[in-house]
């Protein structure tokens, strides 16, 4: 069922927030993100306060220092890259090279390229390197593949992205996907850590025109659009509380908003299994319109690092208010998936 948008894509064309601007012109109305008019909004992003807010300790996180700069949740630097390349930062940004080397450092360290056979959950935790159980790598994969997809689409990528690349088709399992799980009988790959590896080489392989890693990418669709994006396959029951409800941002956890979006990016939204995810998505419409941001990830410390603590608030929780991050993104869904009459 098509629906008429014009009253939320008004309110989010006038947001304080450029973020939003960008997101529903680009990605809802389909504007040029080549145009002038576009380039210019983009300009206006990174001179956002929420960008400031972002960058605010860049300087002391570029430096040399300990893993914890980097990947504490959610303040560290693989997240705020994470986030610049959800915003519609420019482009090319040559300051954030120290930003990226220090990410880089991190998920191409030696202890990625070494593997060890391991029978049992407690081998697989004595070892040093990536276990391999049962023909399968226990590897959170999801580290590398959301820092492949950041640094590709902020346009600061160089050639240590072939390694990250290498590294995730290496490590993917039979069916598509990818786990960490250290149980031996684990067999089926996670969702959480197979969303970004999938698309981390979607954008991978269009950039450096990588057959073998959008070959991958498809393969990963599977683990997704078998399950409708939310639902078991042995039984078709929702698989947790949380698939279904809206997050943003979601960091590295999972909600069918997240899976539709991903669909999107890797072109197979008009896939007929992603139909039961998208009427839900329709039913969680807002009377005016918009979406609400139904729970979150995150608390907000913009001046101390502290654990689960984001440097933005991204508009809080309320199921009666619209919520425009995740409005302009399931517009964005509609829109692709021909349900949007704008």
């Amino acid at each position: 069922m098509k629906v008429t948008d014009a009253a939320p894509i008004a309110a989010l064309l006038k947001s304080s927030e450029p973020s939003i601007r960008w997101k529903t012109r680009v990605h809802v109305l389909g504007e040029d993100p080549r145009a002038k008019s576009i380039r210019s909004l983009r300009a206006e992003i990174r001179r956002s306060p929420t960008v400031r807010a972002l960058l605010s300790r860049r300087d002391q996180l570029g430096r040399a220092g300990t893993r914890r700069q980097v990947y504490y949740k959610w303040q560290g630097l693989h997240w705020v890259l994470a986030s610049l390349a959800d915003l519609g930062y420019p482009e090319g940004d040559e300051s954030l090279h120290p930003l990226r080397d220090r990410v880089l450092e991190l998920w191409l360290d030696p202890s990625y390229f070494r593997e060890f056979t391991a029978r049992t959950e407690a081998e697989a935790y004595r070892g040093r390197g990536v276990p391999l159980m049962r023909g399968r790598y226990r590897r959170c994969a999801s580290q590398q593949g959301n820092a492949l997809y950041s640094l590709v689409t902020l346009g600061i990528a160089d050639d240590r992205a072939h390694s990250l690349a290498e590294r995730l088709l290496h490590w993917q399992w039979p069916d598509g996907g990818w786990n960490c799980d250290r149980h031996p009988e684990a067999d089926t790959s996670s969702f959480m850590e197979t969303l970004l590896p999938m698309l981390g080489l979607t954008v991978y392989a269009r950039k450096y025109r990588r057959p073998a890693a959008a070959k991958a990418a498809r393969a990963a669709t599977d683990v997704f659009l078998r399950r409708r994006l939310f639902k078991r396959v042995s039984d078709g029951r929702i698989i947790a509380p949380d698939f279904v409800a809206l997050h943003y941002p979601r960091y590295w956890h999972y909600d069918f908003l997240g899976g539709l979006k991903a669909m999107m990016q890797v072109g197979q939204m008009r896939d007929a299994r992603c139909a039961e995810a998208l009427d839900l998505l329709e039913e969680r419409r807002l009377p005016d319109g918009g979406w609400p941001a139904e729970k979150r990830y995150y608390k907000v410390s913009a001046k101390t690092m502290t654990s689960n603590a984001d440097y933005v608030n991204w508009g809080g929780t309320s199921r009666r208010r619209m919520n425009e991050w995740i409005t302009a993104d399931a517009l964005a869904v509609l829109r692709s998936a021909g349900r949007l009459d704008p």
